[in-house]
C-alpha cells in the first residue's frame, strides 16, 4: 500500500479492501457521522462495495486516504481532499473514531492535506465545510490556516465555508 502523506505520528494512503471492516464501524457512531449528512454502511460488505468503487484516485488524482498510526499500524480514521466537479472545487474533509479526538490527529493529517494539495498538487485553493454546531471540526479548520468565506445551508443544517489559498498557505 503506498504512502501518499507521512507526518511525525501518522501515515496517509489511499484506501483499500481491508479498511472495509474498520469504515463500516467508524460510520456506526452516530456522534462520529452526526454532522456529515452521511448514514452508516449497511454491513462491512457494503463498506467493501464502496471502496471498490471509489474512484477519485484515478479520476482526480487525489482523494480521501485512510489514517494510519505510525507505531500501532492501527486505522484510525480517514482525512483528504475531495474534488467536486459541480462546483469545480477542492475540500478537505477527515472523520475520525472517537478515541482519537481531541489529541491533534485531524490537525496534523489535515494540515499536511493542505500543504501535499498546495505543493504536490498545485491547487491554488481549497475550501473546508462544517456545520455550525460542530465547532471541533470548525477548530480544526482554523488550525490548520482556513479562514471563514460564507454560510451555507448543509444537509438541512446551518454551515459555514472557510478557505485557503495557496499564497496564504504556511
Amino acid at each position: 500500500m503506498m504512502t501518499i502523506i507521512e507526518t511525525p505520528r501518522l501515515i496517509l494512503r489511499e484506501w483499500n479492501l481491508h479498511d472495509a471492516e474498520s469504515m463500516y464501524r467508524l460510520n456506526l457512531d452516530p456522534e462520529v457521522i452526526q454532522y456529515t449528512g452521511d448514514v452508516p454502511f449497511t454491513s462491512i460488505e457494503d463498506a467493501a462495495l464502496f471502496i471498490s468503487k471509489y474512484d477519485h484516485y484515478f479520476k482526480y488524482g487525489y482523494g480521501r486516504w485512510a489514517v494510519i498510526h505510525k507505531e500501532s499500524n492501527e486505522f484510525m480514521g480517514w482525512c483528504g481532499l475531495k474534488y467536486t466537479e459541480e462546483f469545480n472545487e477542492t475540500d478537505i474533509g477527515f472523520r475520525f473514531f472517537k478515541m482519537h479526538w481531541n489529541m491533534g490527529y485531524a490537525t496534523e493529517s489535515a494540515s499536511a492535506c493542505i500543504h501535499y494539495g498546495f505543493e504536490k498538487l498545485n491547487l491554488q485553493e481549497i475550501i473546508g465545510r462544517a456545520v455550525k454546531a460542530n465547532t471541533a471540526s470548525i477548530r480544526v479548520l482554523e488550525k490548520i490556516g482556513m479562514t471563514f468565506y460564507k454560510e451555507l445551508s448543509f444537509h438541512g443544517l446551518d454551515g459555514v465555508i472557510y478557505k485557503i489559498q495557496k499564497k496564504n498557505s504556511v
